[in-house]
């Protein structure tokens, strides 16, 4: 296996493919930052279609590029262009249709609403919530209180939102929304689990949808990774044990990884003064070189380097074979 092939975070991207695709993406994001559309009755309208080609080429890439495993550090500081270009977009629509109201993605389009959705998910996610408010003043004035999971995403960074039961697609979205709202864990990692096989066939009229098929330089450029990026949001703010559902085709981990363990990193490092000790879940990335401890397992401690990922605990079963078990590790010292 190449290095590509061992990083690329889904199995339908190759690296030919890839090669071929990003600079052109690259190119349409400068191209159209310079140049306006040549459609368009008037002039307005000519520059608020070129700010959407633009706004639609950027969150394009950033998807093409998180799934041939460009690091996340990367991409957090690659996030706010996604944010500007919409902006622009918003701003420029607004003046060329003479409303400011309208919105730069219609939620009445699945693809366009799972669109905003992500990037929602992705300023919890990649921890840039200082974004919400931006991204909430190009939607509100259309969407405001009109959709429950576009609600619950933004009141987790945001206050004065509000409590809505309506939604604007059912497949797939109330399964991820009843997870907002069960009364135990395991309620809600069936319901992003269920969520997560649901998804796809729920996708079929999203312009993208089986695009994988064509993802060569004969057919086109379509794909660029299919991500239920909502799904990892939903297990990162509602601290689930992702566990069971997190080698799905479609899930993110390395998003909710990456949430988990950028938060870690900023609680104090010892325990020491009633301070909060770090603690982080196997199959996350180990933010402190030293010795961990299993909690609620007898096992001893276990020295991890830092960017290593959490092991399992190895514990018998019945039969007294070893089986691989999650855990939650606690750290202890400093190697």
């Amino acid at each position: 296996m190449g290095d590509f092939e061992a990083v690329r975070r889904q199995r339908f991207l190759s690296n030919r493919y890839y090669d071929w695709l990003l600079p052109q993406f690259t190119e349409q994001v400068e191209y159209w930052a310079q140049h306006d559309a040549p459609s368009g009755a008037s002039e307005p309208e000519r520059k608020a279609l070129a700010a959407r080609y633009r706004a639609s080429y950027a969150h394009r890439r950033f998807l093409l590029e998180f799934t041939s495993g460009k690091s996340l550090v990367a991409l957090r500081n690659e996030l706010p262009l996604l944010v500007d270009t919409l902006e622009l977009y918003s701003t420029l629509n607004r003046a060329a249709m003479w409303d400011d109201s309208v919105p730069p993605l219609m939620f009445g389009e699945i693809g366009e609403y799972e669109k905003a959705m992500q990037l929602i998910s992705l300023c919890h996610l990649l921890h840039c919530t200082e974004l919400l408010p931006r991204l909430a003043n190009t939607l509100d004035r259309f969407y405001c209180a009109q959709d429950t999971l576009y609600e619950d995403l933004l009141s987790y960074g945001m206050d004065g939102r509000y409590d809505v039961d309506k939604w604007f697609h059912d497949r797939p979205y109330r399964l991820l929304i009843n997870s907002f709202y069960r009364d135990s864990e395991e309620e809600s990692i069936r319901d992003v689990a269920a969520y997560l096989d649901a998804w796809y066939p729920a996708m079929k009229e999203a312009p993208w949808h089986d695009c994988h098929l064509k993802a060569n330089e004969q057919e086109g450029g379509a794909y660029v990774g299919y991500w239920a990026i909502e799904a990892a949001a939903a297990a990162y703010l509602l601290e689930l044990d992702d566990t069971s559902f997190r080698n799905h085709l479609l899930y993110p981990k390395d998003l909710t990884d990456f949430a988990r363990a950028f938060e870690v990193r900023q609680q104090p490092q010892s325990a020491e003064a009633g301070a909060r000790p770090l603690t982080v879940r196997t199959g996350q990335i180990c933010p402190e070189t030293g010795v961990w401890n299993a909690a609620g397992h007898n096992v001893p401690g276990v020295m991890v380097r830092q960017g290593e990922v959490m092991p399992d605990v190895y514990i018998p079963d019945a039969r007294g074979t070893l089986k691989p078990t999650p855990a939650t590790w606690i750290f202890e010292r400093k190697a």
